[in-house]
């Protein structure tokens, strides 16, 4: 029981006589049971109402508390502001992390390198090989003079056929002439004084028998003609350097040939050894037969057989085929080209091919030769090899190639690439195997960004 309600109870048992009075006096109030009807029910129904009886005006007792319905209000309120109060943090919260993740796709995706890529154009299989070559004859000498003096007449000019021996051109030197004439009239002297010595050696050593000379004195009268005897050999030998000296005023054809150059004219100055700086009087070419050298790529070497027969073809003879023979090879891969150098010979003898010319060879290979073509600014080169990036599950893969053929452009890879494999153009320096990777999207038409076709069938990744 409150406190309101033990006063209450007190001051109705107070105006209340005694129980065993049996009725109530007149005038006084009755006490009624604590019920429905009760005090206790009244403060119930309204604490601020006075007791009944009681003196008006007077305020029931307790009216000065708070009641406790709104203290109950008050906590309601307070628990829901702390929920508010949660849910705004919690949002707040919420919203920062899937910013924090969202800025985080973002970067990672911002990461993710976009490349262009193109698929290899699978050629038919490869039965031969065309390489280019350039003619040249089997002969080929700069003609140069061995003698001073001036150009005094030529006979041939280019263009010319000579044979071997024929007189080409005659050189004026008259200082050879002189040195030569004065060679021989020293070796004349040196003949005479030769032939006295040997008088006198063979005189002095009859008396020698008799005892009418001396040993010493024989002695040197023979020195003496031994000594004139390598006179006169130095003297022949040196009229005959002269001679052939002298004999370099004429030039001859040294094998028969076509004359394909001519440097020098009449009256020019022809010092020994050339006319002009890095040039002969004449150039002879012998052009019966041409060699064509070739260079073949060291994937395609074995296709370098000696007596393997050759076809070649010239664009100034459109549907003609010249047939030669494979003769020789270098037995040795050029470290820096990677190629292996052959030479194929051809025989020309109405002389209607030409030194110098261009020539495409087709050479047989002993097995056919899958391929296929890529770009060329799809290559990386690193120092385990050459390599080209692939696209594969979302990320780059280096493939290492073999390059056959090198077009410019483009290049023949002869291992490592189907057709179906989407290669990267232009791919960075710092590309590496597993980085991820997108693709751009080609555009309308199916075509890659690089131009490159889509494979039938399928799509770019």
């Amino acid at each position: 029981m409150t406190t309101d309600e033990t006063n209450a109870t007190t001051a109705d048992m107070t105006r209340t006589p005694a129980a065993s009075a049996g009725a109530p006096a007149q005038g006084d109030s009755v006490v009624a049971p604590l019920g429905v009807g009760g005090p206790l029910a009244r403060l119930r129904r309204g604490r601020a109402q006075p007791f009944p009886g009681g003196p008006a005006g007077e305020p029931a007792q307790g009216t000065g508390r708070p009641p406790h319905g709104r203290g109950r209000l008050a906590f309601v309120g307070l628990a829901a502001a702390v929920v508010v109060l949660g849910v705004v943090i919690y949002a707040g919260i919420r919203a920062r992390v899937t910013a924090n993740a969202t800025l985080t796709r973002a970067t990672t995706q911002a990461a993710i390198s976009t490349v262009n890529v193109v698929y290899p154009k699978a050629d038919a299989p490869t039965e031969d090989i065309v390489l280019p070559g350039t003619t040249q004859a089997f002969t080929s000498a700069p003609i140069y003079a061995r003698t001073n003096g001036y150009l005094k007449r030529w006979y041939f000019d280019i263009g010319a056929h000579v044979k071997k021996g024929q007189l080409l051109a005659e050189i004026e030197s008259p200082e050879v002439d002189q040195q030569l004439q004065q060679a021989r009239a020293d070796l004349k002297t040196a003949q005479a004084n030769l032939d006295l010595a040997k008088v006198t050696a063979d005189r002095w050593q009859g008396l020698l028998k008799t005892n009418s000379v001396s040993q010493q004195e024989t002695d040197q009268a023979v020195g003496n003609y031994h000594a004139l005897q390598a006179t006169v050999d130095s003297q022949t030998a040196n009229v005959r350097r002269l001679e052939q000296l002298q004999s370099f005023e004429k030039i001859y054809a040294p094998f028969d040939g076509v004359i394909t150059a001519r440097n020098t004219d009449i009256g020019a100055l022809i010092n020994a050894g050339a006319s002009t700086p890095g040039q002969g009087l004449f150039t002879l070419a012998a052009i019966e037969k041409l060699r064509v050298y070739v260079t073949i790529p060291e994937v395609y070497a074995r296709a370098a057989r000696p007596g393997a027969p050759a076809s070649l073809l010239l664009d100034a003879f459109p549907g003609e085929v010249f047939h030669g023979t494979l003769v020789r090879q270098a037995n040795a891969i050029d470290p820096t080209s990677r190629t292996l150098l052959v030479e194929v010979d051809v025989d020309n003898p109405t002389g209607q091919l030409m030194p110098g010319a261009y020539v495409s060879v087709h050479l047989t290979l002993p097995d056919a030769v899958r391929a296929v073509t890529i770009p060329a600014n799809t290559l990386l080169f690193r120092k385990e090899g050459l390599r080209v990036g692939v696209v594969r599950q979302g990320k780059a893969e280096l493939v290492p190639v073999t390059i056959g053929r090198d077009y410019g452009a483009a290049v023949e890879a002869v291992t490592g690439l189907q057709p179906t494999d989407p290669v990267i153009l232009n791919p960075a320096d710092s590309l590496s195997t597993g980085t991820p990777v997108k693709v751009n999207t080609p555009p309308a038409g199916g075509a890659t960004p690089a131009g490159g076709a889509t494979p039938a069938g399928g799509t770019t990744p």
